[in-house]
C-alpha cells in the first residue's frame, strides 16, 4: 500500500473514532395515573403516588434514549376505567392533539382504559400523532408490532374482567335483594343502619312518627294539609351521619318528600328491586292494610288532580302572576263544587309547603283577570302608550327565544354531566368488592338531580315552542286594543292568552297591604290598586 494512502486511511479512522456520537432525539414523556375510588387519596402516599413514582423511575432509566418527563401531572382519582370521561385524561388528549407529548407512560394498561373500544380509539389517536404507549409493569411498547399485538390481547382480558365483575356484582345484589337484604344507601325515616350486621334496625321514636304520618294522610286525605301539620310540629326528614363523619341534617317537609315516604315499601318489612317485591330481613313499622289504603288514596288523588290539558280553562295570567312576598308563581288552579267550577290563583310556595312557608291566600281568578283586562282596555285610548307597548312586546319576543334557548343549552350540558356522573358511580359500585354506602348515597342524589333537570328541560322545550309560535302584528294589535270589547268577545281563549302576554309584563299580589300591581310592556311604572276592588 502506498504510504501516503495508508496515512490518509489511518487519519480518517482516527477522526471517526474521535467525533462525538449524535445526540438522541428528545422524547417528551407524560405519566398517566388512575384510581377507581376516592378512598385513601388524602393519605400521605396513595396509589396514585406509587404509580407515578414507578413511572418516573422508568423514564429516568431511559434518559440515555432521550426520554424526559413533562412537568404537568395527569392523575384521575375516583374515576372508572370503563369510559374516557375523566378530566386528567381529557387534558392529556388535548396536549397530544397539540403535539406536546411523544410518549404516554402508565403503570398498567388498565390504568389508561378497561374498555377495548375506548382503548382502540386512544391507540388510533396515539398512532396518528406519532405518540408511543408504554406500560412499565408489562413491558409493552406500541412502537413495535409485537407490543401492539400483546397490548390488544391484554386489554381484551381487562375488559372481560371488568364485565365479569360488573355482572357478578349485579347478580350478587339481585340475589341479596331476593333474600330481603338491605343493600346500602341513606337510611330512611324510621330506621337506623347497623354497621356491624349491615342491616337496618327500627328506630322506635322515628317509627312512631312514620305511623303518625300515615294516619294523618288517611285523616286529612290531602298532602298539603299533612305537610303543613308536620312543619307546624317541627318534624323533619331523616338525619344521619355518613361513614366519613359528615352529618346530613333533615329538612322541612314538602309534597314530593311526603309522597316519597308514603310509598316506601320498606315500611311494610319488604324490599323493592326492579319492580319486584320481596320479604325483607328488617322489621316492618306500618301494617299492610294501612299501607294499601294509603296507596289507593294517593292513586285516586293523583288521577283527580292530573291536568290532562295544559291551561284548558284559558287562564290569562299563567306565567305572569307572582306572589310579592316570596317571589313564587301564583299558579292557576280550580275546583268543582256541586257541579260549579271555581278558578283561582294560589301561591306555589304555600301549595307545596303549607301556609307557614307563605301566608299569601288564593285569589279569585275571574276578579284578577277582569282587573288586568281593564288595564289593557285603557291602552287603546292612548296611542303613545300603545306604540310603547308594541315596541316593548317586539323587543321582549326577540329576546325571549334566545334567552330560553341559552338556558336550555346550559341545562342540557348539566344533564349530560349528571348522566356521566351516574354512569361513573354505577361503574364504581360494579368494580367494588363490597358496594359502599357512600357510593349509593351519591348515586341516589345524582339520579334525583338528573330527574329534576329532565323535568325543567321538558318545560323549557314547551316554552320555546310557544314563544316561537307567537307573532306580533302591529295593525292587529292596534285594532284589537282600539276596539277591544267587540273583538275580545270573539277571540279564541288561546288568542286571548297570547294578547295578554304581549301586553302585560308582570302582575304581582302583595298580601301584606292587600294590593295588586300590573306592569305593562313598555311602561316602567306599575299600576297599583287596593284589593278587593
Amino acid at each position: 500500500m502506498n504510504p501516503a494512502t495508508a496515512t490518509r486511511s489511518t487519519t480518517r479512522r482516527r477522526s471517526r473514532a474521535q467525533s462525538p456520537a449524535p445526540e438522541p432525539k428528545v422524547v417528551r414523556c407524560a405519566v398517566y395515573c388512575r384510581k377507581s375510588t376516592n378512598e385513601g387519596l388524602d393519605s400521605d402516599f396513595s396509589s396514585l403516588d406509587n404509580q407515578r413514582e414507578a413511572c418516573e423511575a422508568f423514564i429516568a432509566s431511559q434518559r440515555s434514549e432521550g426520554w424526559v418527563l413533562v412537568k404537568e401531572r395527569f392523575e384521575d382519582g375516583g374515576f372508572s376505567g370503563g369510559n374516557i370521561e375523566r378530566p386528567a385524561l381529557q387534558r392529556l388528549l388535548t396536549e397530544i392533539q397539540a403535539g406536546e407529548i411523544d410518549c404516554v407512560v402508565v403503570y398498567k394498561i388498565d390504568r389508561l382504559s378497561r374498555s377495548l373500544l375506548d382503548f382502540t380509539r386512544l391507540l388510533e389517536l396515539f398512532e396518528e400523532k406519532g405518540v408511543s404507549f408504554v406500560s412499565i409493569t408489562q413491558q409493552l411498547n406500541t412502537s413495535t408490532s409485537t407490543g401492539r399485538l400483546m397490548l390488544n390481547v391484554l386489554i381484551s382480558f381487562a375488559q372481560f374482567e371488568r364485565e365479569i365483575i360488573s355482572e357478578r356484582t349485579s347478580d350478587k345484589m339481585c340475589a341479596a335483594r331476593r333474600k330481603g337484604k338491605w343493600m346500602g344507601g341513606p337510611p330512611i325515616l324510621g330506621y337506623d343502619r347497623d354497621p356491624a350486621s349491615k342491616r337496618i334496625l327500627v328506630n322506635a321514636t322515628e317509627a312512631e312518627m312514620v305511623r303518625e304520618i300515615f294516619d294523618l294522610y288517611l285523616r286529612y286525605q290531602s298532602t298539603l294539609k299533612v305537610v303543613a301539620e308536620l312543619n307546624r310540629r317541627g318534624w323533619r326528614t331523616k338525619s344521619w351521619t355518613m361513614k366519613d363523619g359528615t352529618r346530613r341534617e333533615g329538612t322541612r317537609w314538602d309534597k314530593a318528600r311526603l309522597i316519597r315516604h308514603l310509598t316506601y315499601v320498606t315500611y311494610t318489612g319488604r324490599v323493592l328491586h326492579k319492580g319486584e317485591i320481596y320479604e325483607g330481613e328488617h322489621e316492618g313499622i306500618v301494617d299492610q292494610a294501612t299501607f294499601d289504603r294509603v296507596q289507593a288514596m294517593i292513586e285516586s288523588n293523583s288521577k283527580a288532580c292530573n291536568p290532562a290539558i295544559r291551561n284548558k280553562h284559558g287562564a290569562l295570567l299563567v306565567g305572569l302572576f307572582r306572589c310579592a312576598k316570596c317571589g313564587a308563581a301564583m299558579a292557576h288552579t280550580y275546583t268543582n263544587k256541586k257541579g260549579k267550577l271555581y278558578r283561582y290563583y294560589a301561591c306555589n310556595t304555600r301549595q307545596k309547603q303549607g301556609w307557614e312557608a307563605c301566608d299569601t291566600g288564593g285569589l279569585a281568578a275571574a276578579d284578577v283577570e277582569a282587573f288586568v283586562i281593564k288595564q289593557i282596555r285603557q291602552i287603546g285610548q292612548d296611542p303613545q302608550l300603545l306604540d310603547q307597548v308594541f315596541a316593548e312586546a317586539q323587543r321582549q319576543q326577540a329576546e325571549c327565544v334566545p334567552r330560553l334557548q341559552a338556558e336550555y343549552n346550559e341545562l342540557l350540558r348539566q344533564r349530560q354531566e349528571a348522566a356521566k356522573k351516574v354512569k361513573r358511580l354505577v361503574a364504581l359500585i360494579a368494580n367494588a368488592d363490597e358496594p359502599r354506602a357512600s357510593f349509593n348515597e351519591e348515586l341516589t342524589a345524582s339520579e334525583e338531580r338528573a330527574t329534576a333537570l329532565d323535568q325543567r328541560l321538558a318545560d323549557l322545550k314547551l316554552e320555546i315552542a310557544v314563544a316561537e309560535s307567537q307573532t306580533i302584528d302591529a295593525d292587529h294589535l292596534r285594532e284589537t286594543l282600539s276596539q277591544f270589547d267587540p273583538l275580545w268577545d270573539v277571540l279564541h281563549p288561546t288568542e286571548r292568552v297570547q294578547l295578554v302576554h304581549q301586553v302585560v309584563e308582570a302582575v304581582r299580589y302583595n298580601a301584606d297591604d292587600d294590593t295588586l300591581s300590573v306592569t305593562l310592556r313598555g311602561n316602567a311604572t306599575e299600576e297599583r290598586i287596593d284589593w278587593p276592588f
